[in-house]
């Protein structure tokens, strides 16, 4: 089973960075287990998606269509989340 990790971002966030290199650093740990998609809420799709999970902040991670993480977990944090669920 793979599980969908999507970070979504905005280019003026601060704090977003640090929420892609943790997803980036995951999907090293998890290899084929995890999709990490990158979702920049300029885009207008990215924004529908966003607004349809009720994302209010970024950067936000949503774990197969469900808020899991508002701010850049730690590490071991989203790879627990992730085992978790395969």
């Amino acid at each position: 089973m793979v599980v969908k990790v999507e970070v979504f971002t905005s280019d003026s966030c601060p704090h977003c960075p640090a929420a892609v290199n943790v997803a980036n650093e995951a999907k090293e740990v998890l290899g084929d287990a995890a999709d990490i998609i990158i979702c920049n809420i300029g885009s207008e799709e990215n924004r529908q998606k966003a607004i349809s999970l009720g994302i209010m902040a970024v950067p936000t991670i949503a774990i197969d269509d469900e808020v899991a993480f508002v701010g850049a977990p730690a590490l071991d944090e989203l790879v627990n989340k992730v085992k978790s669920l395969i």
